[in-house]
């Protein structure tokens, strides 16, 4: 054996030994098993944000909601803002490398009051992950019914989608069941489905249709079928698509305590994941737009996925149903890597006793130690937000819009405390030195403009059938949290608690570890 090969043999023990230690600094044992390797965790963040799920449930959206222009163009501009909101989350990561992430972040981070950000945080990133989930499971319901009608002529209808809804959401929640290890080895696969998928889409649509749409089309092209008259009013809430899509990045967070060398890992899977989606994903946006052989075919498509119509107008009926297919496969994979992040943080939540029968939502199953309650939790969850579908036309919309708000303040909550901070701060191993404050900034400044950009009315007339309904989700949320907060929590809560001394924590993992 060589010295390298030995050298890193000896390491291996030593860097799980060093996060151990890590976590039992922050206050928690490693009741989760240790698995993943940094690739694994870029993995299941690059896996959420998913660009054949995000970029091509809502691409229907953009073409009615400032068109080509707004789809090729908004992308890179949210994409560079996203980046400095991943960056001065992931300055964060690095410091606090656990699974409450951005709960447990605010309430370190916090001058006073360390109780009710930690509170308030965590509520809004449950109203964001359960969101996230439902708009991801939701636009695979979409796909696949599209699929099923092209092959079977099982249609479109309401019903029919929330029916494919639920049983996606249970085959999620069940393949969480068989533990860490299989989730992990099926995000691996899930980057590669993604890479080589969206280069076989792209591929396909530019060398096998006859005609393609001009340069000036695809980069300059402004449409609005939203009945409102202001043009910039139509572009600003067309960035929906993007900002949507680039959403679910602090999974990386959430999966640092079962992650190896956690304190660097999960900042560069955060960072990582948002830098390739970028790239990836506007390759993907104007291949599709180049491709639209018929603007009314494909905003006017029965089945409700102008994808779909675009790759069959294109590259014919059965090539179509492939592409699709590769499409509905990445958004599968991403559905089940939403649920995985989301019953972490729902464990991690529950741990501190901040969700009604937390001590239900945070038992470990002793044979996979997964927190199989909690995976169940972010599925129903999930389940019931979708469901308005049934009488809201533009329920989808709505949910996508509550998902990026919910997530978004939460994770720029801990930024801004951090920036109070100022150089207080205890920096981690990944951090961004003197770029910290400027990026910051502009992070919590994004976010407080997309707060209010996406509760506003996408199409008007506004009626009950089309009315966003994303208003009414937030406040109810945060009105339930706030309540509870005044009447009760605020005596109880004190934030992320402390499970025991290093050598409490350390007896507890040992009888952990004999259930197994």
């Amino acid at each position: 054996m060589s010295s390298s090969e030995s050298e890193s043999r000896a390491g291996a023990p030593e860097q799980h030994d060093s996060d151990t230690s890590r976590l039992h600094q922050l206050g928690y044992a490693q009741e989760l098993a240790r698995h993943m390797s940094g690739f694994s965790n870029f993995a299941v963040s690059f896996t959420i944000i998913s660009i054949l799920s995000g970029c091509l449930t809502l691409y229907g959206f953009g073409l009615n909601t400032g068109g080509p222009a707004v789809i090729v163009w908004g992308w890179p501009f949210v994409g560079l803002m996203t980046l400095f909101v991943g960056l001065a989350m992931a300055e964060v990561c690095s410091s606090f490398p656990t699974a409450g992430g951005l709960y447990y972040w605010s309430a370190k981070l916090a001058r006073k009051n360390s109780a009710a950000w930690s509170w308030f945080t965590g509520w809004f990133n449950f109203l964001g992950q359960v969101a996230v989930t439902a708009g991801i499971d939701f636009g695979a319901a979409f796909f696949l019914n599209a699929f099923l009608d092209l092959q079977f002529g099982f249609d479109a209808r309401p019903w029919h989608t929330i029916l494919l809804f639920g049983l996606i959401l249970l085959l999620h929640g069940a393949l969480n069941q068989f533990g860490v290890r299989v989730v992990a080895r099926l995000n691996d696969i899930s980057v590669w489905w993604h890479v080589v998928g969206v280069a076989v889409i792209v591929g396909v649509l530019a060398f096998v249709p006859d005609e393609h749409q001009s340069a000036s089309f695809v980069f300059t092209e402004f449409v609005n079928n939203t009945g409102w008259q202001s043009s910039l009013y139509v572009a600003l809430i067309g960035l929906l698509l993007a900002q949507y899509t680039l959403t679910g990045f602090d999974a990386s967070a959430h999966m640092t305590e079962e992650t190896k060398d956690a304190s660097v890992a999960g900042p560069r899977g955060i960072v990582m994941s948002i830098v390739v989606s970028i790239v990836a994903g506007w390759i993907l946006l104007i291949g599709l737009t180049f491709a639209i052989q018929s603007y009314d075919s494909a905003t006017g498509t029965a089945t409700g996925v102008p994808p779909a119509q675009i790759f069959i107008d294109a590259v014919g009926n059965t090539g179509g149903k492939l592409l699709l297919l590769i499409a509905i496969g990445a958004q599968l994979f991403c559905g089940m890597a939403s649920v995985t992040a989301n019953s972490r943080m729902i464990y991690a939540f529950s741990r501190d006793g901040a969700l009604p029968a937390s001590s239900f939502w945070h038992q470990i199953n002793p044979r996979t130690r997964t927190p199989t309650n909690a995976i169940w939790l972010a599925a129903g969850g999930a389940f019931v937000l979708g469901l308005p579908y049934l009488w809201n036309a533009t329920a989808y919309a709505a949910v996508t819009s509550i998902a990026v708000i919910g997530l978004y303040i939460a994770y720029v909550l801990p930024t801004f405390l951090r920036l109070r901070q100022g150089e207080e701060f205890e920096r981690g191993p990944w951090h961004l030195g003197r770029w910290s404050r400027p990026i910051g900034i502009i992070a919590v400044t994004w976010v407080a403009f997309i707060t209010v950009l996406f509760m506003l009315p996408t199409t008007s007339p506004v009626t009950l059938s089309s009315f966003n309904y994303t208003p009414l989700a937030v406040l109810a949320v945060l009105g339930f949290a706030g309540i509870w907060w005044l009447v009760s929590a605020r005596n109880w809560f004190t934030g992320p608690k402390v499970q025991g001394s290093p050598e409490e924590l350390a007896a507890a993992e040992r009888e952990l570890e004999s259930l197994a």
